[in-house]
C-alpha cells in the first residue's frame, strides 16, 4: 500500500542514518498506522506461549492454535504439568512441534519454579527461561509490559538491509544497530511498523511499485537500474 503522503527525498548521505530513519519511519507509520504485533493474547503468559510458538511459523496459524491451549493450560502450573505427547499433538500445525513443546513445558516449569508463576519483566530474566531468544524478550517487554523493546524478525532484517540501514543477518546485532539509530521511545512502533511493512510489500519477491520508500531504497533502485539497462 503507497502512502499518500508527498514523496519525501530522504538523502541519507548527507543527513545520517538518524535522520533517515526518522523520516523513513515517518513515511511507513502514514501507511501502518496501527501497526502492532498480530498474535492474539490477553497477558503476558499468553504472549510469551504465542511468540514461542511463532518460530518458524506465522501469527495467523498461531492464532489458530492458541485458544486450546490457553483454554487448556491456562497459566503456568498447568503448562509446567502438561502431557507432552498431547501437547506435541495440539501444536503440531506450527512447526517444530516436538521441540516448542519442550520449549513451552521447561520455560513454564522455570516460571513456576523461579519467578512464583509469573513472567519476569527484564531482559536478562525473560532470556534465562528456556527456549526464550531475545527477540521472543522483546516482544513481551513491549506489548505484554509496555517497554521499550526491538523485537528484529526476518521482516526487519530484510527490510533495513534493502534501505541499508544496517548490513547484517545477524538479528542480535541488527536490534543493537537499530537501537541505536531509532529514538528509544519509537523502538517498538518502528519494530511492528517494519514487520508490517515486510510482510505486505518488501516480501522476499518485493513488491517494490507499490513501496512508498522506493525512490530511497538503494535496493530498489538496483532493481530499476538493471531493468533499465536489459
Amino acid at each position: 500500500m503507497a502512502s499518500t503522503l508527498p514523496s519525501v527525498y530522504l538523502h541519507k548521505i548527507n543527513t545520517g542514518y538518524k535522520y533517515f530513519a526518522h523520516r523513513t519511519l515517518e513515511v511507513l507509520s502514514a501507511d501502518y498506522p496501527n501497526a502492532t504485533t498480530e498474535l492474539a493474547f490477553a497477558n503476558p503468559y499468553e504472549l510469551l506461549v504465542a511468540t514461542i510458538l511463532s518460530a518458524q511459523s506465522t501469527d495467523k496459524r498461531v492464532n489458530q492454535v492458541t485458544p486450546k491451549i490457553f483454554k487448556e493450560f491456562p497459566n503456568p502450573d498447568a503448562l509446567a504439568t502438561a502431557n507432552l505427547s498431547r501437547l506435541q499433538q495440539s501444536i503440531r500445525s506450527t512447526g517444530c512441534f516436538r521441540i516448542k513443546a519442550r520449549s513451552l513445558t521447561r520455560m513454564a516449569a522455570a516460571l513456576v519454579d523461579n519467578h512464583d508463576g509469573e513472567v519476569p519483566t527484564t531482559m536478562k530474566s525473560l532470556t534465562e527461561l528456556p527456549g526464550v531468544g531475545r527477540k521472543t524478550a522483546n516482544v513481551v517487554l513491549a506489548h505484554g509490559f509496555s517497554r521499550p523493546g526491538f523485537p528484529v524478525d526476518r521482516h526487519v532484517l530484510r527490510v533495513c538491509n534493502r534501505i541499508e540501514l544496517i548490513q547484517t543477518s545477524n538479528p542480535t546485532t541488527a536490534e543493537f544497530e537499530l537501537k541505536r539509530i531509532f529514538k528509544k521511545s519509537t523502538w517498538v512502533h518502528a519494530s511492528d511498523v517494519l514487520i508490517q511493512h515486510g510482510r505486505n510489500i518488501c516480501k522476499p519477491r518485493p513488491r517494490c511499485n507499490l513501496c512508498s520508500i522506493r525512490e530511497n531504497c538503494k535496493y530498489a533502485l538496483r532493481q530499476t537500474s538493471r531493468r533499465a539497462t536489459d
